[in-house]
């Protein structure tokens, strides 16, 4: 299960990205928002990175303007791994060296195409372990 949720402006993205997923197949619990009316960031970062925390979602993916506000309020969540990303090659390497388990892209700064690619890639790709799991340790620690 995939977790999904986005802010007003990253609204239109979330929901092309919903479309994508259901076409694909790809289960996914929308979080919201809903509307196009202006809603809080970091309140929807919380629901998307609850699901996952509570092991009813694998993985999530958050929209805001940027990508990078959301990103942020998803970062401080313990056990979250929340990567901002508007381009293929870090899509796939922040699931195989840094076992990200949320994927935040910017709907002002990316089009529906680019995300449903690099959410392709994300959901795909797998963590690598070996000497990256090391270094996931160490960012884990950090939350204690």
């Amino acid at each position: 299960m995939i977790a999904i949720g986005s802010d007003h402006a990253g609204f239109e993205l979330k929901e092309a990205i919903r479309l994508h997923l259901e076409e694909k197949g790809i289960a996914y619990q929308d979080c919201g928002c809903y509307t196009a009316d202006s809603v809080d960031y970091p309140i929807q970062a919380k629901k998307v990175c609850d699901e996952i925390t509570a092991g009813r979602a694998q993985l999530g993916i958050l929209c805001c303007g940027t990508g990078v506000g959301i990103s942020m309020a998803a970062n401080k969540i313990k056990g979250i791994r929340a990567a901002c990303c508007s381009d293929y090659f870090s899509a796939k390497y922040t699931r195989m060296h840094n076992d990200a388990n949320v994927l935040c892209l910017g709907g002002r700064v990316i089009g529906a195409g680019l995300a449903c690619e690099l959410v392709d890639i994300f959901l795909s790709t797998p963590f690598e372990g070996g000497r990256h799991q090391r270094r996931v340790n160490q960012i884990s620690e950090l939350e204690k």
